[in-house]
């Protein structure tokens, strides 16, 4: 079995060329200027179709996190204790993105670690992004 791979639509698809460079872009309304994720052709806060994709500093907070462990898809067995966490990104509260929280010993995972965006090449040109934590002086 293959590790499953994103499938980007036409709301998705920036997201996921921009990953594919090494950049973490998210959708911000051009008419409210709120940011949004998952993409999507309508904002929802005013409604408004206009948007722009912005990059972001890929710097957040882990603002929740689970540890998953077998059984899972034989692709990821060799990959458990996996760490699977939701960051809240630092330019909005509300722009919160999930990922693998990569070389973080179990016994130290929190809530509220500062983390960064890395991204792991998993196909040509498919990169997905994923979390690491932060050192005290970043």
């Amino acid at each position: 079995m293959e590790r499953p791979l994103p499938q980007p639509d036409d709301d998705s698809a920036p997201y996921w060329e921009a990953a594919a460079r090494g950049e973490l872009q998210m959708q911000r309304c051009t008419s409210c200027r709120r940011w949004r994720f998952p993409p999507r052709s309508r904002c929802p806060h005013c409604g408004s179709d206009a948007m722009a994709w912005e990059r972001v500093s890929g710097r957040g907070t882990v603002y929740s996190f689970v540890v998953a462990h077998p059984p899972l898809l034989a692709v990821f067995a060799a990959r458990v204790p996996l760490a699977i966490a939701l960051v809240v990104l630092d330019e909005d509260p509300q722009l919160r993105v999930v990922g693998n929280l990569l070389e973080v010993p179990i016994a130290e995972l929190q809530i509220g670690m500062r983390v960064f965006v890395d991204f792991e090449t998993v196909a040509e040109d498919v990169s997905l992004p994923q979390w690491r934590r932060l050192g005290p002086r970043e």
